[in-house]
């Protein structure tokens, strides 16, 4: 192999051509303009040898078999070059049909992760053979990414899998599988249990199939489950179509996630056609995807600004790695319950302590029956469930802390609460160990003046529910050491969690900016907007819950409780707290209604057994007025634009430290819009850039308030041309 070419080519006394890729620049194989030369060259060689050849075998030099398209390349996308970006997708698509159709038997021997493009060259082969191993996955992502597989991908799994297998299993769920899973599914065709035996199979498979071609390139071939082509067009589409888009239209809420109605309707349209005009037809909708705004957006949050997060951009350098070994959880509630069980599962042993063993013990049982759950759906055994539960021991007595390097407190939102059982167990612990607060909203600094050692100490802030959330929001106090925020960094990851790394302020990041997004929704309601519409206007934005509902699910006494515990911090520190009507509404709502939210089964909605049944007709009366003049899409934008603009005042204090922290944690922790990318660069992304930004808030700002001028951080970022990065 040389520098222009990543493809080695070995050939057997049989005449079997193993085809090996070999990235020279980098640790995995991507979809490049190196590899588009290499693949070139390649089938130019194939065709010209193919008497000689028996078949063809493809695998990787690599750990992993393929990871995919260069995302660096797709970020220099643009609408005005759509054209070009198809000419080239389908350059490399007639590459892997020349490649299929070449007349010998070809098989992918994936010995890795084969993931979006990695996938889409094995679809290309005759046969796949994947390597049985427990970190490898198997998929094709692109939806997640604001895509489709757009290098024959979804053509060919609706071929294989018919168009509603295809579609609801794999495609529009992006989701990767296990090498097992995977075979299950119909991506692949056989696992191979060890690496030596994957040429072997490979190579058998290519002697019992010497006249080997795709299915739809056989005479008579039809695609599994029919299609358009061969029903009638109603009945086609009442039984396949229809229930698939009714269910995109549900999930998407009108949001400009449009990636999956392109795929439908690119995976339909193509199944009225021959492989090679379906092919084209994927490609058409590919680059309008590829070369638009929202790919561009998920691609940075996803890929980019996630990566930055996980190669430790927040982290300080000049500490060795460092591993929990032993934690202390203060606190057996909900949050308390949920970090044990994430810490034992991740293998660290857990002191899980509260006032009483019989409540540590209610904590412990949460882990039980997540991990009965899991044993029943087949995600882990027995024996691993039981090790996990031997990991947790509950006590009510601070000595069973005894060499602890880690403790997590999780009690209730109380400063001399938390400075009390601090107190408590601080004498038990290791020399170093990290003293982390799962606060939401107390400063680290003022709750750090408990301890002796408030250098070790941090805010460590977990989301609800702790075992599916992924973010957890590292704060730094005043006088928090490096080393010690190096150790949480670590600690973070150990225990599969993606951290963000803030300064100390009252609701640090995350609770402080999605508290403006609450506070709102409340704001439009006392205007007089309709509680349907602001409902609406937050799911058609893209929030994951819409506002009044959240106000509910968060419990309106706490807003009182966190805006009472500010009031008394800023008039402290001399400063006012300016009153909103949304404030004298959630009064009203607590005080005057009795409707505080969901615990108390009594809120904006009305709640049955727990469970949303509707918004409660009361608000209507309380608040609704038929003149008020709100339009839509101010509604809309309102919550976006209060979010944005306050996380750029984070960034101004010093409270966020990047922009990548800032993206990520606001749509992984508090649910802003994916589709935008996260907080800031929602402000790079608008019409205009932030001058578009910092022109369309002036105008909110004119309507309703003052709350919405831009900051002049960002003005002056909007003034020089440039954006968050």
């Amino acid at each position: 192999m040389t520098d222009t070419n990543m493809i080695r080519w070995e050939q057997d006394t049989d005449g079997v051509v193993l085809l090996t890729i070999d990235n020279p620049e980098g640790p995995v194989n991507l979809l490049s303009p190196l590899f588009e030369r290499s693949l070139a060259a390649t089938v130019d060689r194939l065709e010209a040898e193919r008497d000689d050849i028996t078949g063809v075998v493809i695998t990787s030099a690599k750990k992993s078999f393929f990871a995919g398209a260069d995302l660096s390349f797709l970020g220099q996308t643009a609408p005005e070059r759509a054209g070009e970006f198809a000419a080239g997708a389908d350059q490399s698509k007639a590459l892997l049909r020349r490649l299929e159709t070449l007349g010998r038997p070809v098989v992918a021997a994936i010995n890795g992760s084969a993931i979006g493009g990695g996938l889409e060259i094995a679809l290309a082969c005759h046969h796949r053979i994947a390597l049985d191993v427990g970190h490898s996955r198997i998929g094709l992502p692109e939806v997640t990414l604001g895509l489709l597989p757009g290098a024959g991908g979804l053509t060919r799994t609706v071929r294989m899998l018919g168009l509603h297998k295809a579609l609801t299993e794999v495609v529009l769920t992006g989701r990767l599988f296990t090498p097992a899973k995977a075979l299950a599914k119909g991506l692949v065709d056989e696992l191979a249990d060890s690496p030596e035996q994957l040429p072997a199979l490979a190579r058998r498979w290519i002697a019992e199939h010497p006249e080997a071609a795709q299915p739809w390139d056989t005479k008579g071939y039809r695609i599994p489950g029919g299609h358009s082509a061969s029903q009638s067009t109603n009945a086609f589409q009442s039984s396949v179509v229809m229930p698939i888009a009714a269910t995109l239209r549900k999930q998407g809420r009108g949001t400009p996630m449009i990636a999956p109605h392109r795929i439908v309707a690119a995976a339909v349209e193509g199944t009225q056609v021959d492989i090679d005009t379906a092919l084209k037809i994927e490609t058409r909708y590919l680059a309008e995807l590829a070369c638009g705004q929202v790919s561009s957006n998920m691609i940075k949050a996803f890929h980019f600004d996630t990566q930055y997060i996980a190669k430790g951009g927040s982290r300080p350098d000049g500490f060795p790695r460092h591993q929990a070994k032993k934690a202390v959880v203060l606190g057996a509630g909900m949050m308390g319950a949920g970090i044990a069980h994430v810490c034992a599962t991740a293998g660290i042993e857990v002191v899980l302590k509260d006032v009483s063993v019989e409540a540590a013990e209610r904590g412990k049982a949460y882990s039980d029956k997540i991990l009965t759950k899991a044993v029943a759906a087949g995600k882990c055994t027995e024996a691993e469930r039981e090790r996990v539960l031997a990991r947790i021991v509950t006590t009510d007595r601070a000595e069973d802390a005894a060499g602890a390097d880690l403790v997590i407190e999780a009690v209730f939102e109380n400063t001399e609460l938390k400075k009390k059982v601090f107190a408590e167990i601080e004498p038990h612990l290791a020399p170093g160990a990290v003293l982390g607060s799962n606060t939401s909203t107390l400063p680290i600094t003022g709750l750090a003046e408990g301890v002796q050692r408030q250098e070790d100490f941090i805010g460590l802030h977990f989301f609800s529910p702790v075992d599916k959330m992924a973010l957890l929001e590292i704060i730094v106090g005043e006088r928090t050491s490096d080393e010690t925020l190096a150790k949480a960094f670590d600690i973070a990851q150990q225990i599969g969690k993606t951290p963000i790394v803030v300064g100390d302020s009252r609701g640090f990041f995350t609770s402080r900016v999605i508290g403006t997004f609450l506070t709102e929704a409340i704001e439009m309601l006392t205007e007089g907007a309709h509680p349907a519409s602001i409902e609406q206007a937050g799911l058609q934005a893209g929030y994951p819950t819409a506002p009044l509902a959240l106000n509910d699910e968060l419990n309106l006494k706490l807003a009182q409780k966190v805006r009472g515990e500010t009031k008394a911090a800023w008039i402290a520190e001399g400063r006012p707290l300016v009153h909103m009507a949304a404030f004298d509404a959630v009064d009203r709502m607590v005080d005057e209604f009795g409707r505080p939210g969901r615990l108390e089964g009594a809120g904006f909605y009305e709640y049955a057994d727990g469970r949303r049944v509707g918004l409660w007709p009361g608000l209507e009366e309380a608040f609704h007025t038929t003149d008020a003049d709100i339009p839509f899409a101010d509604m809309v934008e309102r919550m976006l634009f209060i979010e944005a603009i306050e996380s750029v005042k984070c960034l101004d204090e010093k409270v966020l430290r990047s922009v990548p922290d800032a993206n990520v944690g606001s749509i992984i922790g508090i649910g802003f819009p994916a589709w935008t990318g996260g907080v800031l660069q929602y402000i790079n992304q608008y019409e205009g850039g932030p001058a578009g930004f910092v022109a369309r808030a002036r105008r909110l700002a004119e309507r309703y308030g003052d709350r919405f001028t831009p900051p002049a951080s960002l003005v002056a970022l909007a003034e020089s041309g440039e954006t968050y990065q």
